[in-house]
């Protein structure tokens, strides 16, 4: 009896699956991928009735352009292998085929809802109406190029243009490409044009990069996308601006026609001059007006206008004065009447008046005379009581008609 060991058996399982079993062909439902750190993709894939788990390294998964997700349906290239620690048999997937549509198409789908999500379509910056300069992001020995330049050359040759030479095709032009369209947004141009010619899914595919979105989204300058023919829509003409069909209707899109241009400028031209003459006329108008008006409302006008007032009111004041000065001549006999008759009136009056007075005067003279015979003392111009006296004093004795000078020798009471 032949017995065999754990690793043994597992041995033997790996070896006769790996010979039997070399490139297979497995079409399921992805269930629970995993992104490992290490860069493998872990997950599962199962129909109906069964499961296999799978595995794919990181140097194959590098060439899948997509994402796996949850539920897509895959058709998976690859090897069956046995995991001989554990006894669990899996596949090595080498190349991983999304069922019923192309890889690229998927990883577009993908990239496009991702982005819109992220709200990269939204918000665009407009064009400028005057385009002084472009720079344009394509490859330098592109026909694309030539294409634009010669209708640059053609509709508006004032132009200035920037020519940032880029990869636009193959594995590495995705992220010189995102590169490129920063220093073309560092140069101050008006308006950026991304873009190169047509060619198949495959040639176009750096515009459907994630590294190219975020570049163009981030630009401060306006971005065109160009990218391919009319029937060509790629990542990047959803994140422009934006799209053109073909890099020469970018042009066509951002700079206006010469001769459409100068054809305008006639036509503003002549609406200008007729413009002009129908102010000219209308202003015309308007200063014969102010003409008329000036004459009729002229400071000279109204000057002797106001002399004429003033001759009026001098006469009319000279009438009124010599009316009053007649009117009060008239008067005046009247008032010299009145006066005179007023006059001897008061006078008459005054007359009485003093006549009275002279009797008053008489009458109080009379009864302030001292008593027949007596005299009144008088000290040093003052009338004094004798009782005021001292011996020695000098006094004066008076009555109506005599002063007598006197002294006193003696002082008695009574």
């Amino acid at each position: 009896m032949n017995v065999l060991q754990v690793s043994e058996l597992n041995e033997q399982i790996k070896n006769l699956l790996e010979s039997h079993f070399q490139v297979l062909y497995v079409e399921g439902e992805v269930s629970r991928p995993t992104y490992h750190t290490s860069g493998h993709l872990y997950f599962s894939l199962k129909d109906n009735e069964s499961v296999i788990r799978c595995v794919m390294f990181r140097s194959n998964l590098q060439r899948v352009p997509f994402r796996v997700e949850d539920g897509q349906k895959l058709i998976v290239t690859g090897k069956l292998g046995v995991y001989k620690p554990r006894g669990e048999y899996q596949l090595y997937a080498l190349e991983l085929h999304p069922a019923g549509e192309g890889a690229l198409q998927l990883a577009y789908e993908q990239l496009k809802k991702k982005l819109q999500a992220k709200g990269y379509f939204e918000n665009k910056k407009p064009i400028p109406q005057i385009v002084r300069s472009i720079a344009i992001v394509t490859s330098r020995t592109g026909a694309a190029l030539q294409d634009m330049l010669r209708i640059i050359n053609k509709r508006w040759p004032l132009v200035k243009v920037y020519v940032v030479d880029s990869l636009v095709q193959g594995k590495a032009a995705a992220a010189e490409l995102a590169r490129r369209i920063k220093v073309a947004d560092s140069l101050g141009a008006d308006v950026m044009i991304v873009g190169r010619g047509g060619g198949s899914i495959e040639d176009l595919w750096c515009f459907n990069e994630e590294v190219v979105a975020e570049a163009i989204h981030t630009a401060k300058t306006p971005v065109v996308s160009a990218v391919g023919h009319e029937i060509d829509f790629v990542i990047s003409d959803f994140v422009a601006d934006l799209r053109a069909p073909t890099p020469s209707a970018a042009i066509e899109m951002i700079l206006p026609d010469r001769a459409e241009m100068l054809l305008h400028i006639d036509t503003l031209m002549d609406r200008l001059s007729k413009r002009i003459a129908t102010i000219l006329h209308t202003k015309e108008q308007g200063l014969r007006h102010l003409a008329q008006s000036l004459a009729h409302l002229s400071p000279a006008r109204r000057l002797d206008a106001l002399r004429l007032d003033i001759m009026a009111t001098k006469n009319g004041l000279r009438q009124r004065i010599d009316a009053i000065i007649e009117q009060r001549a008239a008067q005046i006999p009247q008032l010299q009447s009145a006066l005179e008759a007023t006059m001897r009136q008061n006078l008459q009056a005054k007359s009485s008046e003093l006549t009275l007075l002279a009797q008053k005067l008489t009458t109080a003279i009379k009864a302030k005379e001292p008593p027949k015979g007596s005299a009144q003392v008088v000290r040093e111009g003052k009338p004094t009581e004798l009782s005021q006296l001292a011996v020695g004093d000098a006094i004066e004795l008076q009555d109506l008609h005599t002063k007598v000078a006197a002294k006193v020798l003696k002082k008695d009471a009574l």
